[in-house]
């Protein structure tokens, strides 16, 4: 089972999902308080599991009502994923993958590690 760290930045609160491995799997924006760090947490463990994928890398790929990861290529040619809520709010982002299948191998991670995952400061 995965778990959420959070912790303080310069400017506000983040979190980061880690895999059982410790690898940190997505990340939030930051936050202005602790609590709304954690409802940020919230939101990613009740939508991550029922998300669809929406694989923007596809030539006419379908697109997928919210809550959803949206798969794509970013500036520098590197594939990334953003999972977005119920109300089209990003809640959580990946970093850059040089294969395709390693950012879906992502997704799946955090589809995976964020339900029920603990919950700890940093």
């Amino acid at each position: 089972m995965g778990k959420f760290v959070i912790r303080n930045t310069n400017t506000g609160v983040k979190f980061d999902l880690k895999a059982t491995n410790g690898q940190v799997i997505a990340t939030s924006e930051v936050y202005t308080t602790e609590a709304a760090c954690k409802n940020g947490i919230e939101s990613v463990m009740k939508n991550a599991p029922i998300a669809a994928v929406e694989d923007q890398t596809v030539e006419g790929y379908a697109a997928e009502k919210h809550p959803k990861f949206e798969v794509y290529t970013d500036k520098a040619g590197e594939f990334r994923f953003r999972l977005k809520a119920t109300n089209g709010q990003v809640i959580a982002v990946s970093e850059g993958y040089t294969t395709h299948k390693n950012c879906m191998n992502g997704v799946e991670s955090v589809k995976k590690n964020a339900e029920g995952a603990e919950i700890v400061a940093e």
